[in-house]
């Protein structure tokens, strides 16, 4: 606000029609293609696809920009209505169990929608992961959406079966999980279910039981919290009869939620769970009754691949999540500032608001060039390109990156909530409140911030991680401040690694929030100075 006062225009108000007028160009402006006017985005796939990648992938990231911008937009609003949430039909008209999860005539379409752009189906070849993730960014932007946990879920199964399954594994299960067609009876979608009542975080007192039958399983327990029970194949990590305590004895298994006569396979919906978030998704409670399921790979090592393969995949979804969300906070701030009057101004012009705009706006954009610099190595990996630092480096950023996309995002939606003002906090005003609900559930997915600190901890301890992520950073740092800050958060490590083990576990957040915007910022002087001609995206 200028320091003068109100100017004679504002205090001779336009009226509420006017004002009203506004906030309908305001609606409008934001009904843009998510991708094409994104250039950070396309900077950032310029960056790692090269530019002939990225005329090869436009065309199609632009249609489903269009598409989030403007029909998913719509549907996913009017899923997320509380009278159009998912529900839970235990029995049918006599009386037989059939535990059906119901959805809104909306969700089914976005899902015909989403899974048409290849989001599973591209998973068939090794290192489309850039490619796959920028589709699910441009998702994002509706928050979790219905779907955006179920690709994170599905994703992280198909890699584990390519991984550890043996072929008839593989041969029964793969071609319907990477079909495109949601709709289609052929089409399978994953979940995971490692949670327990009596564990959360400590998977190693996890107690559902495996029974080995023949050349299945049988499977008997709870399992506590389920993110998409409506799944058609479940990843669940049990305890074979006669394996050891503690997460060595537990095994990896799919079971399918049906059996081919379409019967409930012993799987008994206990409630969908009343979530202050992603509630257009359904997550319940099960408990396993004699479940058939199939082992992948070998038992005694499943809890690992779970964790290196699955988890790793989901953390990284949910990083990507944030950035999208992230995203359109800040479409949804910019947009109002730039249309909102006060005192005779548009509100973009007061200092304040520009100063939390900007810092909107430089979270997100930190925030998609780490992200996106992690889902390189990943495939790099997948595409048996990576060296030993690269796949340390992974290791060490999979888990600082997922902690830190889910706080910065958090903060992000609360200052584009400021910047509504009080219509920030009204539902069907903007998206802004249900982004905020999914952030704060986004937080807690895929290990609570301190787990992941512990873990990031134990990492830099036993494998001494840091060393391939300075000399990874400095290779690629482009300023002299970037290079100077290697070297002094390369000493803090040392100083930390020095410390007593309880000082050390209380310090670790501390550094783990100097090394993450160290990571950003090199991901940005790489990735930001690329220059995309408007022709290559349409």
């Amino acid at each position: 606000m200028n320091s003068q006062g109100p100017t004679q225009k504002s205090l001779t108000p336009a009226g509420p029609d006017a004002a009203r007028q506004a906030l309908a160009d305001w609606q409008q402006s934001k009904r843009k293609n998510f991708f094409s006017t994104d250039t950070d985005l396309q900077a950032i796939l310029s960056h790692h696809l090269g530019a002939d990648g990225l005329a090869t992938e436009s065309p199609g990231l632009a249609a489903f920009g269009e598409e989030s911008a403007t029909i998913l937009d719509d549907l996913i609003r009017e899923n997320n209505r509380d009278e159009n949430l998912p529900t839970l039909r235990r029995f049918d008209s006599i009386g037989r169990r059939i535990d059906e999860v119901i959805f809104h005539p909306s969700y089914i379409e976005i899902g015909r929608l989403a899974y048409r752009t290849g989001a599973m189906s591209r998973y068939a070849r090794p290192g489309n992961e850039r490619v796959q993730l920028a589709y699910a960014y441009l998702l994002a932007q509706h928050g979790e959406g219905g779907h955006l946990c179920p690709f994170a879920c599905t994703a992280g199964l198909i890699k584990i079966l390519q991984a550890r399954a043996d072929e008839s594994l593989k041969a029964r299960l793969l071609p319907g999980l990477l079909h495109h067609d949601r709709t289609a009876p052929e089409h399978y979608h994953g979940a995971q279910f490692l949670t327990e009542i009596q564990g959360g975080s400590d998977v190693g007192a996890n107690a559902v039981r495996a029974r080995r039958d023949g050349d299945t399983w049988r499977l008997h327990g709870e399992k506590w919290f389920c993110s998409v029970i409506d799944a058609d194949l479940y990843l669940v990590t049990a305890r074979p009869e006669g394996a050891p305590s503690g997460t060595p004895g537990l095994g990896a298994f799919v079971v399918p939620r049906r059996l081919p006569d379409g019967t409930p396979n012993g799987v008994h919906i206990r409630r969908l769970k009343y979530k202050l978030g992603t509630r257009s998704m359904a997550s319940g409670e099960a408990d396993f009754v004699d479940a058939l399921a199939w082992a992948v790979g070998d038992p005694a090592s499943g809890f690992k691949s779970v964790v290196e393969i699955v988890l790793n995949t989901s953390r990284v979804y949910n990083a990507v999540a944030a950035c999208g969300m992230m995203r359109r906070a800040e479409i949804e701030a910019t947009t109002y500032a730039a249309h909102r009057e006060a005192f005779g101004q548009k509100i973009e012009s007061f200092p304040l608001v520009r100063r939390t705009l900007t810092k909107i706006s430089t979270e997100r954009r930190r925030a998609v060039a780490g992200t996106f610099g992690l889902i390189a190595l990943s495939d790099r990996i997948a595409l048996g390109q990576a060296d030993d630092q690269t796949r340390n480096v992974f290791r060490l950023v999979v888990n600082m990156n997922k902690y830190w996309t889910a706080i910065r995002c958090t903060d992000t939606i609360r200052d584009a909530i400021e910047i509504l003002g009080g219509n920030g906090a009204i539902e069907d005003f903007s998206v802004l409140p249900r982004l905020l609900r999914d952030s704060i559930v986004i937080e807690a997915w895929e290990g609570t911030h301190n787990v992941l600190c512990a873990q990031i901890l134990r990492d830099l301890q036993k494998f001494r991680l840091h060393d391939a992520f300075f000399a990874f950073l400095a290779e690629r740092a482009r300023s002299p401040q970037s290079q100077s800050l290697i070297a002094d958060y390369h000493r803090e490590v040392a100083v930390l690694l020095s410390l007593p083990a309880d000082e050390a576990a209380l310090r670790i957040r501390d550094v783990v929030d100097q090394l993450m915007p160290l990571w950003q910022r090199v991901c940005v002087e790489q990735s930001l100075d690329h220059t995309v001609n408007p022709a290559q995206i349409g």
